[in-house]
């Protein structure tokens, strides 16, 4: 694994830009490395997550691509991976009931892909993902302040009043920073899909829904009353201060 992780070629996508796969088939874990590979980027291949995690603290990743089966602490890997890395997060697995999809988006991961899936729609989920990540410069985006709340694309960190500054995964980021730039104004779940995921059509609102709650556990000063952001029930969500 270490060499694996010490040798990595340069991606095509971004100059330098790498993935981890984590699969515990090798023939699986083989597969989705020549997926990420043809999208221009470099990666690293292991089978579990643990053995990853101590690595992604000293060798930050730009995806990370974790195929799990049923029955296994999938949760609990992702939220292990969540302490050390806020790269992207894509999750292959058999198919799931709602509420195992909405734990799991709880959890972290930032999209779920269920089995059985297409390499080429891997593929392009792989590079809007990266393209939206690099897509604008932070530098040029302004910090976002209210009395209450700040956030810096800078550092993609949100400041609630004299609390420490907590950091985004770049689809938190992306969200909150479009509610904050609109704020006041209620924006529809296909505007959010467009501008978060970077597609636009008919999305899966459970990705919205699931990203909502990960990002008001962040920000929500009590996580049983809505402060900051306001569901609007088959229209969208608006960011009040």
């Amino acid at each position: 694994m270490r060499k694996a992780w010490q040798n990595l070629p340069n991606g095509k996508i971004g100059d330098g830009m790498q993935a981890i796969v984590i699969a515990e088939n090798s023939e699986e874990r083989e597969f989705l490395s020549y997926i990420l590979r043809h999208t221009g980027l470099a990666v690293a291949r292991t089978a579990l997550v643990k053995q990853v995690l101590g690595s992604l603290l000293k060798q930050p990743v730009d995806l990370i691509l974790l195929s799990a089966k049923s029955g296994t602490a999938v949760s609990d890997d992702v939220a292990a991976v969540r302490t050390m890395s806020q790269a992207p997060l894509l999750l292959l697995h058999d198919p799931l009931t709602e509420d195992a999809t909405c734990e799991l988006l709880d959890a972290g991961v930032d999209l779920i892909l269920e089995r059985p899936y297409s390499s080429r729609i891997l593929a392009r989920y792989v590079t809007v993902f990266l393209r939206r990540a690099g897509s604008v410069p932070v530098s040029i985006l302004t910090t976002i302040q209210s009395e209450q709340i700040s956030l810096d694309p800078a550092t993609r960190t949100v400041m609630l009043a004299d609390n420490p500054a907590q950091p985004l995964t770049p689809l938190e980021f992306r969200l909150l920073y479009v509610l904050m730039s609109n704020a006041d104004q209620v924006i529809p779940t296909e505007v959010i899909i467009e501008r978060v995921w970077g597609y636009s059509g008919d999305g899966n609102r459970e990705l919205v829904r699931g990203l909502v709650r990960r990002l008001r556990r962040k920000i929500e000063p009590d996580p049983h009353q809505t402060t900051f952001i306001h569901n609007h029930p088959g229209v969208g969500y608006r960011f009040s201060a």
